[in-house]
């Protein structure tokens, strides 16, 4: 079971972050980046689970420079009140909440070494640009990552290796685009399920436990290699 602890960023900004730690000594660590819905209990869930695995892992509340303590569902108001959420985040000045993200993996690596960074929906894009981006990484794992399949963050070289997952009948991210972004980063492992956006959160109608479950042995299998 995990906690909530307050991290810094460089700019003085304190935000909270759930840390979830491993039995014994950690293989490495995972940053855990949220979908539009905040820290909420799908993500927490995802954060202990690889902590039962063997990683220290660290969700850090890319929400909290705009709102505190935001813990959202899946229903069609959550969802508006999230995707408003995200507009805001993204259009706050640079380098917004990649300052956030920073300092998590800062504090992940001043306890265990080696960092993953592993982002859901708007948390996968934010994985993408982590990845080209940020210092400290090893690698990045993207789920059905919103918006990373664009011509402009496609145009962005990765620093580390990376692991992105989709699904084929994702009605948010056309599979023309991620043709487009395979072919543009033969050096990214990508791979496509049967499965429709969202396919990883239980809580969700979309939620698909073949894919899910091929998704989860390929990242641990992809962080064995790249993370310990």
């Amino acid at each position: 079971m995990g906690q909530w602890i307050d991290l810094t960023a460089a700019d003085g900004h304190t935000f909270p972050a759930w840390l979830a730690r491993t039995d014994g000594a950690p293989r490495g660590a995972v940053v855990v980046l949220q979908e539009i819905f905040g820290v909420n209990s799908h993500i927490r869930a995802v954060a202990d689970w690889y902590a039962a695995h063997g990683y220290l892992a660290l969700a850090p509340s890319t929400f909290a420079r705009l709102q505190k303590d935001v813990d959202l569902g899946y229903g069609a108001e959550d969802r508006q009140a999230g995707m408003a959420l995200k507009a805001a985040a993204e259009a706050l000045p640079a380098p917004g909440v990649l300052a956030d993200i920073q300092a998590a993996i800062a504090y992940a690596r001043r306890h265990n070494g080696k960092v993953a960074v592993l982002g859901y929906c708007w948390g996968g894009l934010l994985a993408w640009r982590a990845a080209c981006m940020l210092e400290g990484l090893s690698a990045a794992v993207a789920y059905y990552g919103g918006g990373m399949t664009t011509a402009q963050e496609s145009a962005r070289r990765p620093l580390v290796p990376v692991l992105a997952h989709f699904g084929a009948r994702d009605h948010f991210i056309p599979m023309d685009g991620v043709r487009a972004f395979a072919q543009a980063h033969p050096e990214v492992q990508v791979e496509l399920y049967d499965a429709d956006h969202g396919f990883n959160c239980d809580q969700r109608a979309s939620y698909d436990a073949v894919a899910a479950g091929k998704a989860r042995e390929r990242t641990l299998a992809f962080l064995a290699d790249y993370v310990g």
